[in-house]
């Protein structure tokens, strides 16, 4: 692939104003698909579903299947429009979506068009610096996945240079939830942290609702991001990209950002943008042309002949409008000092998106400090090493039993990283992996002894250098000792055992 000119990043923003969008897709964790009694398999753990398993004769486009509007999914959608803080149509309507893929086996998508179930909201959205920015959506509709291609035989995983590709129609059915935000202009070095604020907002909002998982490595929650360039003074918008399926947050902010380079070296030399979908590649930090853009009347967009409108009732309406918890923006402000984090150290927790790992597990118990360690230490660097979310790892609930076992004294922190990386390789429950590991912490005392006996012989004089006020010198000893033992050892004991020694010359 030939080397793409890029421009500095604060020239860009000389030259250009930059206008970015953002359409969110969410998959709901009902228990069954959009439109079929498929078992929807973004509610389940994806190790357990063989390809093509969780399928009706609908999900792959059969003749003479109808589909059936699922109500949860209906009431889920309701729900994430309030939240963003939409209208809520009294009357909404299916259309068809007219396309063809392998992955669409009706050669056409079940969606909503010009009568989504939700319109005009806003969301507010906290950047680093505790700025707010409030987000306007233009609507939230419904409609369904499509299933997912493999393509085997090529160097990238991408469809060209592939040898042969292999569809899995699991995804497809699976309900989703669109959020399309109007153009947002005005935030010129801050549009990709806004990007990312935007999504990690997105995703503690459907956790909190309880719709969906929102783990974005699993495609639960996907963002394509639209970005064009107009130049300065310039009052009508540039020709945009849509750079899809971003599934990270730290992703999101460089694919901004390089879109913005890449279409103001374009622009600059005289060039034209190309309307297109675009791929984001996180090896290489670059984006790689797609698909030309289709705009609406492309896909050939009418009402779903096999499908009554949606009527959302007002007291329907208002009773998941009671049910709706804390927006984002509150509840991390009320959790900032609820945890007395300082904001560097609860930003950090943001940025990660592992606020609701965090809040799960200091819910049920665990000190916030210790919810942070676990989540922010030790589970990022293994997800960091394997290329998965942290949360993919592990349970707060797990977190929890860990924890108990260090605040009981059974556990120290070396023989709990062990036990955790146990855990994350599926060996069991903390409690089960202690056992089966024999790795509970040692304190009897006459082990202990033993142990410091032999640390002493090797190193005599330790216990005079004690007696005459180098208390320090006991670190030697407490870590032979701790060798010895392969750090099983309570070190507390250990050191309050040496010094008894030294005091009474035994």
């Amino acid at each position: 692939m030939a080397a793409v000119e890029l421009m500095d990043f604060d020239k860009a923003l000389e030259l250009f104003e930059p206008v970015v969008g953002f359409e969110v897709h969410v998959e709901l964790s009902t228990q069954t698909k959009m439109f079929s009694n498929a078992p929807n398999p973004a509610a389940m753990e994806q190790a357990q579903i063989a390809p093509n398993t969780c399928i009706t004769p609908l999900c792959i486009g059969l003749p003479g299947s109808l589909p059936v509007v699922n109500k949860t999914a209906v009431e889920y959608s309701i729900s994430l429009g309030l939240a963003l803080g939409c209208e809520i149509a009294a009357v909404s309507r299916f259309s068809r979506k007219n396309y063809f893929y392998p992955d669409l086996g009706k050669n056409y998508q079940i969606s909503q068009y010009d009568e989504p179930i939700a319109f005009e909201g806003s969301v507010s959205v906290e950047l680093d610096d505790g700025t707010l920015v409030d987000i306007p959506i233009e609507r939230a509709h419904m409609e369904e996945d499509a299933g997912k291609l493999t393509h085997v035989g090529g160097a990238t995983g991408r469809i060209q240079g592939a040898e042969y590709s292999l569809v899995d129609y699991n995804r497809a059915g699976v309900p989703l939830v669109e959020i399309v935000t109007k153009p947002i202009e005005g935030l010129e070095h801050r549009v990709g942290e806004l990007g990312r604020a935007y999504v990690s907002t997105i995703r503690d909002m459907v956790r909190s609702l309880g719709i969906s998982n929102a783990r974005m490595e699993r495609g639960n929650l996907r963002c394509d991001a639209n970005v064009s360039l107009r130049p300065r003074g310039q009052k009508e918008y540039g020709t945009r990209t849509e750079t899809k399926n971003v599934n990270s947050f730290r992703s999101i902010e460089r694919a901004i950002r390089y879109e913005i380079q890449r279409q103001a070296a374009i622009l600059a030399s005289g060039g034209s943008i190309t309307q297109e979908t675009r791929h984001w590649h996180e090896d290489t930090g670059a984006t790689s042309p797609g698909r030309p853009k289709s705009d609406a009347d492309d896909y050939r967009y009418f009402p779903e002949p096999d499908l009554l409108p949606v009527e959302a009732s007002r007291e329907l309406v208002e009773s998941l409008r009671a049910k709706l918890p804390e927006q984002p923006v509150v509840l991390r402000r009320r959790l900032k000092s609820q945890w007395g984090f300082s904001d560097g150290d609860f930003q950090s927790i943001v940025n990660a998106g592992l606020l609701s790992e965090v809040h799960e597990t200091v819910s049920i118990g665990v000190e916030p400090g210790a919810a942070r360690k676990w989540w922010m230490g030790e589970l990022s660097r293994i997800a960091n090493d394997r290329g998965v979310e942290p949360g993919s790892l592990t349970t707060p609930a797990d977190i929890k039993a860990l924890q108990d076992l260090i605040d009981q004294g059974r556990l120290n922190d070396k023989l709990a990283r062990e036990v955790l990386l146990a855990m994350v390789e599926g060996e069991g429950s903390p409690e089960e992996i202690v056992a089966a590991r024999g790795l509970e912490v040692v304190s009897d005392d006459g082990a202990l002894l033993a142990a410091i006996d032999e640390a002493l012989a090797a190193d005599p004089g330790v216990l005079e250098k004690i007696r005459e006020g180098k208390v320090q010198a006991a670190g030697a000893i407490i870590g032979a000792v701790m060798k010895a033992m392969r750090g099983s050892a309570d070190a507390a004991r250990v050191r309050e055992l040496i010094i008894e020694r030294a005091q009474t010359g035994s």
